[in-house]
């Protein structure tokens, strides 16, 4: 039974600072020929940097760059592809701090291999592959000066050198990738106001010849992902012009004739994730002919093998239901992957295909969860507006050591994902598990508008941001409360970036909730709409409108205009050096708050920007929350909290 306590009140072995330990982000593994595996390891201890790591054939994990070196691209501001293998012993990365491009030999200091700008950090690099014959690295560069940022895709000497630019003049390019004898080069590509998973062109060049490029495939109403030349030289790529995710190969790429397309797997899955980041990878090539892919379904990803000549993947039985953004990387049998699933945190793993064994290279952490305290989530579906339905996954209260007074039900925090164009997976989450320990239910939703689920629901936000993915928290909310797995009177909404805007709007247009948290969110639409950089900067066209054009669909859609429809008390948080959601944001709403007399607490952080990387940051940000739904919803959390100051609260 365990000791009788109030829901919000239960003690928990998971504390802010556990959460914080646990937080290596891992990602981008890779295979070399050696035997050794690579990998990006994001540390929350250490200020949020990236360090580069290689654990050698039966050796132990290492970190290869220096250790001030903080590997992370700034290109599209958001990064990733920050770093790739040139030859089992040596790697290209960029450093955050001036977006050189570097090469690093093992136990060697690193050599920078592209100019200095006049202006630090104005050349930025990403999305790196070596040719065949090693000499040359081709890769996206973003050019910062007055106005507008220019993308293109530049070659580069690997020994340093000038970069000289092989593609420019559209607004973006994206996965730059050789075939196999080093001549032709494919890339994507688009345009303002599309995002990359709106529409995207394929093309592919004479790398002698770059001018000649031809478009294979894509336009403005279909998506292209990570386009792969296999080992005989065939280009594959995923597109979603079928309404789904599936993978194509060009049988015919005849300079002569028009490009001959193959489509190879039929299914009602995503074979692709939305493209936030650059170095993406959901499939890869084995040995036989096969190809391992993450596979979508209802926002759970699965590790399948498409055998040759099937038309969908079979699942390889894994338990990883959460991979990220992938990054696949093969060699022979064996693929390489960082994934979590819904009783473990995120793990770097080898599977090997021809024997079924599966090796785990890193943890995310030194230190276990105890079973007992996992809440598993399961999969929920809920009607919400216009007749449609919603999906979410639902975190129950769980600690073996505390059970609630008879007849008390939980109150329930909603947690809206960023984005929008993104989605929840069923994972195990130690900071879903501080709260779920402590007497919380928790439901991470899908609205509307996430991938995920085909390219019908993920434009089900399309003109209607603000309205459709609020409504679903809050339907999802009302429907775990009528379910009997909610306190109806004691909801909280939270989520960060999109969700932070969901949030807000639930409190400023709804009524159904107590409280909430907003962790770098959107106040005025109309204020990102000008403020917000390049890759985003024309997002809300099609999530709102055009603007200047409909500046009034902006207005009605930023709580910053309503806060006197607020009756709820909401927390604040905001990293100062935010370039995607600037501070003015946060600190114009709680001036707000504050001259309408509604309780809230607002927390800025130097140093911290889009999405909170450093380990005290997100201490005190857990704690301050807890503290402050403790204050709201009316229970004593257990142990010692610093408190947070909460303006207007009597």
């Amino acid at each position: 039974m365990g000791e009788v306590a109030a829901y919000g009140s239960w003690g928990s072995p998971i504390d802010a600072a556990a959460v914080a330990r646990s937080g290596r982000r891992l990602g981008a593994a890779a295979l070399a020929a050696d035997g050794a595996v690579w990998w990006a390891e994001g540390r929350p201890t250490e200020g949020g940097r990236v360090a580069l790591m290689r654990r050698p054939a039966d050796g132990e994990p290492e970190e290869v760059a220096p250790e001030a070196t903080n590997v992370r691209t700034r290109v599209h501001e958001y990064g990733g592809g920050s770093w790739c293998l040139a030859t089992p012993d040596v790697a290209l990365f960029v450093d955050f701090d001036d977006q050189r491009l570097y090469r690093q030999s093992l136990g060697e200091a690193p050599v920078a291999i592209t100019p200095e700008p006049e202006t630090p950090a104005a050349l930025r690099y990403a999305d790196m592959r070596v040719s065949p014959d090693g000499a040359t690295v081709v890769c996206v560069r973003e050019v910062h000066g007055a106005g507008e940022p220019e993308n293109q895709i530049v070659a580069l000497p690997i020994d340093g050198g000038e970069p000289s630019v092989l593609v420019s003049g559209r607004d973006f390019y994206s996965f730059p990738r050789l075939s196999p004898d080093g001549s032709t080069l494919a890339f994507t590509c688009w345009d303002h106001p599309n995002m990359p998973w709106d529409g995207t062109e394929l093309w592919v060049a004479p790398l002698a010849s770059p001018q000649e490029a031809r478009l294979v495939a894509g336009g403005p109403a279909e998506s292209i992902f990570q386009p792969e030349w296999d080992t005989e030289g065939r280009l594959h790529f995923v597109s979603d012009r079928d309404g789904w995710w599936n993978l194509f190969r060009v049988e015919e790429l005849d300079a002569a004739a028009e490009p001959r397309v193959e489509q190879l797997t039929h299914e009602r899955a995503d074979l692709a994730h939305p493209q936030w980041l650059f170095g993406g990878s959901t499939y890869a090539f084995l040995d036989g002919g096969r190809i391992a892919c993450v596979r979508t379904e209802g926002a759970e990803e699965r590790l399948g093998l498409l055998d040759p000549g099937a038309a969908a993947a079979r699942d390889l039985g894994l338990p990883f239901t959460s991979f990220g953004f992938p990054s696949l990387s093969a060699l022979g049998d064996r693929v390489a992957f960082a994934a979590a699933g819904p009783t473990a945190e995120a793990v770097v793993v080898v599977y090997d295909a021809g024997s079924g064994e599966l090796e785990t290279v890193r943890e995310s952490s030194e230190e276990s969860i105890d079973p007992a305290y996992v809440s598993v989530p399961r999969a929920i579906e809920f009607p919400t507006g216009d007749g449609e339905v919603a999906h979410g996954f639902f975190y129950p209260p769980t600690n073996p050591g505390f059970t609630a007074p008879e007849g008390e039900l939980p109150p329930l925090i909603v947690e809206s994902h960023g984005g929008p164009t993104s989605h929840a997976t069923p994972a195990l989450s130690a900071e879903f598990l501080y709260w779920t320990s402590r007497g919380f239910g928790v439901v991470d939703v899908n609205y509307r508008g996430s991938s995920g689920f085909g390219r019908r629901y993920r434009e089900g936000l399309n003109g209607t941001w603000g309205i459709v993915d609020t409504e679903d928290c809050v339907r999802a909310a009302t429907f775990l409360a009528a379910e009997g797995e909610a306190d109806g009177k004691r909801l909280a909404i939270r989520g960060g970036s999109a969700g932070g805007y969901a949030t807000l709007c639930a409190l400023a247009f709804h009524d159904e909730f107590a409280t909430g948290a907003s962790y770098y969110g959107v106040a005025d639409t109309e204020t990102l709409a000008r403020d917000t950089h390049k890759f985003e900067s024309r997002y809300l066209d099609n999530l709102i409108g055009p603007y200047p054009e409909r500046a009034d669909l902006y207005r009605e859609r930023s709580p910053i205009h309503f806060t006197e429809r607020l009756r709820a008390p909401l927390i604040l948080f905001q990293g100062l050096e935010d370039e995607i959601v600037p501070p003015n944001q946060a600190e114009a709403m709680a001036a707000s708050l504050r001259a309408n007399g509604i309780p809230y607490a607002y927390l800025a952080f130097e140093g911290e920007q889009h999405g909170f990387r450093r380990a005290e940051t997100n201490i005190r940000c857990l704690e301050a929350e807890l503290y402050f739904y403790g204050r709201i919803l009316g229970f004593d959390p257990a142990g010692e909290i610093r408190p947070v100051e909460i303006v207007g609260l009597d």
